[in-house]
C-alpha cells in the first residue's frame, strides 16, 4: 500500500480571525438595521427626562434579555450589560446616554414625540440605538470573547442633559472601576452621514449652571434715589460681567457666558425688590475652569456695590471638557477606516457644547466621536432644537464605528 500525504492546514491567524469578526457583525448590521430603525423611532416618540427614563430603561432591558444577555439595572433608571467573561484580561466599555430634554417637538415627522415637553432633540436616541445594536451583533461572539479573555461593557446612562447627570451615578457605582478603555458617540447634525468627526484632546467645553439673585429695597419708579434700583443693578451685571471676565481671563481660554433667563419685576413704574439672571459659564480650558469660581463671585460684588442691593451666587460646576486620549482616538480611527470606510474619518472642531461623559474620561481613558446625522445637500440642523431631523442611516454607521472601535481596542492587549 503507498503512503499517504495528508495536507496540513495552518489555522487562522488572529489577524484572519479579526477580518473575519469584522465581516460577521457588518453583515450582522445590514440585517438589523430595519429592527434598529423601528427601536429607534419607538424611543423618539416616547422620549422621557433624564432620571425618569422607566419605559426607555424598559424597551432595552427587554430586547437585550431575550438575546440572553446579562443586564443589571441601575438606579433609578438605566441599564449595564456585560458581554466576555466575568474577569478578563481588557475590558472596552462604551457608553450612550438614553434620556431627553424638556422642550415640545415641532419636527412634524410622523414618529414624533407623543409626550407634551419632552423629545429628543439632542439624539439620544440615536446613541441609544447605536449600543443596542453593538450589543446585538456582538452577541453571537461571546465564545469567542471569552476565549480571548475579553470582555464589553455597554453603559445605558441615564440624565446626561441635568447637572449633576448620570454619568457621575455609573462612575461612583463602580461601573468604570475594570474598564481600560471607554468610548462614546454624540450625534453631529452638521456632518453628513457616513462620517465620522475625530479629535485628539479637548472636544467639548466645561459647562456651569450660574445664577445671580439681587435683593433690596424696592419702591416707586419716581424716586430711584430712595430705593436701590435692583432692575437697573441686575442689568449692570447682566452687562457687565460677560465683559470684565474677558478682560480677565486670558482670552485662549475660550470663555463664554450667556444669560438664558433674566427675571425682575412686573409693573412698569415699580422697582422690584428682587431680581434674578440664570446663564450657563463655558470655557474651553480646564485650568481655568477649575480656578473661575472666586473670580466670578469678586466680579458680581463689585458690579452690584455702587446700588446697595444683596448678592447671592449660585454657581454650579457641570461638567469638565470632554479630553480624548490619542491611543483611544487611533482606536477610532482604526475602526471606522475598517468598518466604515477611510474616507468617513473627519476632523472635528472642539466646540462649546458640554457633556458629562467627560466624568467617565476622568476614572478612565478614552474618546468620544461624533456621528455625521446630516441627509447630504439636505438641511442643517441645530441640536436642542425642537425641529430636528436625523438621517436614519446614520444608526448602522454608529454600530459599525463602535463595533470596529472596540475590536481595534481588545485586540491592542500584548
Amino acid at each position: 500500500m503507498g503512503s499517504e500525504h495528508v495536507q496540513q492546514v495552518a489555522p487562522p491567524s488572529d489577524a484572519q480571525v479579526v477580518d473575519q469578526l469584522r465581516a460577521d457583525i457588518s453583515a450582522a448590521v445590514d440585517a438589523l438595521e430595519p429592527e434598529l430603525i423601528e427601536v429607534r423611532r419607538d424611543l423618539h416618540a416616547h422620549p422621557e427626562l433624564g432620571f425618569a427614563e422607566q419605559r426607555t430603561t424598559t424597551r432595552i432591558s427587554q430586547r437585550l434579555k431575550a438575546e440572553g444577555l446579562r443586564v443589571t439595572p441601575v438606579h433609578p433608571t438605566g441599564l449595564v450589560v456585560d458581554l466576555g467573561p466575568a474577569e478578563p484580561r481588557r475590558r472596552i466599555a462604551v457608553r450612550a446616554d438614553i434620556d431627553a430634554l424638556p422642550l415640545t417637538e415641532t419636527s412634524g415627522l410622523p414618529y414624533a414625540s407623543v409626550t407634551g415637553g419632552a423629545c429628543h432633540a439632542c439624539g439620544h436616541d440615536v446613541h441609544t440605538t447605536c449600543l443596542l445594536g453593538l450589543a446585538l451583533a456582538l452577541a453571537p461572539h461571546q465564545e469567542w470573547l471569552r476565549e480571548q479573555g475579553y470582555a464589553v461593557r455597554l453603559l445605558f446612562q441615564p440624565a446626561e442633559e441635568v447637572m449633576p447627570g448620570g454619568a457621575h451615578a455609573l462612575v461612583a457605582a463602580g461601573h468604570l472601576e475594570d474598564v481600560d478603555q471607554v468610548f462614546a458617540l454624540h450625534c453631529d447634525p452638521g456632518s453628513d452621514v457616513g462620517q465620522v468627526g475625530l479629535r485628539t484632546g479637548a472636544i467639548t467645553a466645561a459647562t456651569d449652571v450660574l445664577t445671580v439673585r439681587l435683593t433690596g429695597a424696592g419702591g416707586h419708579t419716581s424716586r430711584p434715589h430712595i430705593t436701590q434700583d435692583l432692575t437697573y443693578a441686575l442689568a449692570t451685571v447682566v452687562t457687565g460681567l460677560p465683559a470684565a471676565l474677558s478682560r480677565r481671563v486670558d482670552p485662549r481660554a475660550g470663555l463664554a457666558l450667556v444669560w438664558g433667563s433674566i427675571h425682575a419685576g412686573e409693573a412698569g413704574n415699580v422697582i422690584p425688590s428682587t431680581g434674578t439672571a440664570s446663564g450657563t459659564l463655558r470655557m474651553l480650558d480646564a485650568d481655568v475652569w477649575d480656578s473661575i469660581g472666586p473670580l466670578v463671585d469678586d466680579l458680581v460684588g463689585h458690579l452690584a456695590a455702587p446700588y446697595g442691593v444683596a448678592v447671592e451666587i449660585d454657581h454650579r460646576q457641570g461638567v469638565p471638557p470632554v479630553v480624548n486620549d490619542a491611543d483611544a482616538v487611533a482606536h477610532l480611527v482604526s475602526g471606522v477606516t475598517t468598518m466604515v470606510g477611510a474616507d468617513a474619518v473627519v476632523p472635528t472642531p472642539q466646540s462649546l457644547g458640554g457633556e458629562d461623559f467627560s466624568w467617565m474620561l476622568r476614572s478612565v481613558p478614552g474618546a468620544l466621536a461624533r456621528l455625521g446625522t446630516r441627509t447630504p445637500g439636505g438641511t442643517t440642523y441645530d441640536l436642542h432644537r425642537p425641529d430636528l431631523v436625523v438621517d436614519e442611516r446614520a444608526i448602522a454607521v454608529g454600530v459599525r464605528t463602535l463595533a470596529g472601535t472596540v475590536l481595534s481596542s481588545l485586540v491592542a492587549t500584548p
